[in-house]
Formats: structure tokens, C-alpha cells, sequence
């Protein structure tokens, strides 16, 4: 099966891991803190799971997942991730991250500023527009009538191709959300982040099919 590699193992990037292990895939954890802050995750994990260095992470993963807050984004190593899909799981909030002009003036995504980071590697954004205990709840099986779907955008084919695979071995149905300069669609504050999948204070969340994350794409607004 695939190895997926996490630069950052917080609420998103460790869920993702338990969604990746359940269906089968080696995940390889990193964090800020060290593995050794990682060993009681790894042994929930069981064994498809081992903790690591972001280098170590980055160089491990076919797929790499990137779950950090955004204003470090420039730490996130580049030179192993070349030729590498790259997930960017992160979420743009000035009160946290400080100010980027060119994300808070409209001219760039912020996935815009983490490709150019990674100028080597094909970055799709996944997994930022969903709260994560609804990511654990809503996996469902392909071929599911409640089956949830989520957006991916990117501006590499067959990175997004890989990404709609990924999505369907862990129990997600996929909604091309266009490029990456779209990827504000999906961003906080817009009708597709959070919203379909119900409120954050039901833990098991609401399916939301493919009509639906279209639609709420689709009223996106700046």
C-alpha cells in the first residue's frame, strides 16, 4: 500500500493517519516536538504506523500531508518533496498566522504561497474545509448512499487524480474544486468550509454529497 508522510500530526493530520491505517497504508508521523512526543500516537496506530523527523516524513511519504498552521509554511522542507504529491491540509487565520498581504489582498491562495514554497512538488488542497471529528465519522464505503465528498483543488491532473484515489480508499468521494487560485472556495468563511457537514457541536456530522459541496462552491464569494 502507499506511505503516507505527515509534516504535522495535530487534529487534521492525526486523523488523517487513523482514516490512512484503517484502510491499510503506512504512515510515517512528524511534528515540531520530536518523535519522541509521538510514541503513544504510534502505538495506538498499531504497526502500519512509525514516528519520524519532517525530513524523515517528507522523505518517506509517496504522499505527503502538510497540517501546520500556515505561517509556517516556509519550514516545511522542499528538497524531499520534489516530485511528490503534497496535501496541504492548512487554514489561513490572520489573528494566528499574522498577516500575508497577498492572501488578505485576494492575489494569492494560500496554497498559491505553499506550491511556490514547493516548487518542485504538485500541491492539491484536501481536508481543510472539514472539522476533523466529522473526517473521522463520515467515512463511508464506495458505492454508499451517504457517502461524503470533499473538494480538492489543484493545478496538476494527475496530482488531483491521485488525490481522488487516496480519498476513496479512506471512504471520501471527491469534488474538483479547479485550480489552486481557487482554492479560496473552500477556504474559512466560505459556504464550503465547514458548513455542509453540519455543526461543529454534533461530533458525528451530516453526510454531504457531491450536489452539495458543488453547490456550496458555487456560492462562494469574495
Amino acid at each position: 500500500m502507499t506511505t503516507i508522510g505527515f509534516i504535522g500530526s495535530g487534529h487534521i493530520g492525526g486523523t488523517v493517519a487513523r482514516l490512512s491505517v484503517a484502510a491499510g497504508h503506512h504512515v510515517v508521523l512528524s511534528n515540531s516536538r520530536g518523535p519522541a512526543t509521538l510514541q503513544d500516537v504510534v502505538a495506538e496506530l498499531g504497526p502500519l504506523a512509525r514516528a519520524a523527523t519532517g525530513d524523515e516524513a517528507a522523505a518517506a511519504g509517496d504522499i505527503v500531508v502538510v497540517s501546520i498552521p500556515f505561517r509556517a509554511y516556509q519550514s516545511v522542507p522542499a528538497e524531499p518533496l520534489v516530485a511528490k504529491v503534497v496535501f496541504d491540509t492548512c487554514n489561513y487565520y490572520p489573528e494566528r498566522d499574522g498577516h500575508f498581504a497577498a492572501v488578505d489582498d485576494g492575489l494569492q491562495a494560500s496554497s498559491e504561497l505553499l506550491q511556490t514554497h514547493l516548487a518542485g512538488a504538485q500541491v492539491v488542497k484536501v481536508f481543510n474545509n472539514i472539522f476533523y471529528k466529522h473526517l473521522l465519522s463520515l467515512s463511508r464505503p464506495s458505492g454508499a448512499a451517504d457517502r461524503t465528498f470533499l473538494p480538492i483543488a489543484g493545478d496538476d491532473p494527475d496530482a488531483k487524480a491521485a488525490a481522488s484515489e487516496y480519498l476513496d480508499s479512506i471512504g471520501y468521494g471527491a469534488v474538483d474544486a479547479g485550480s489552486l487560485a481557487d482554492s479560496w472556495r473552500q477556504q474559512p468563511g466560505a459556504p464550503a468550509y465547514g458548513t455542509p457537514y453540519g455543526p461543529i457541536t454534533n461530533e458525528a456530522g451530516a453526510p454531504a454529497g457531491q450536489a452539495a459541496i458543488r453547490d456550496a462552491l458555487s456560492q462562494a464569494d469574495r
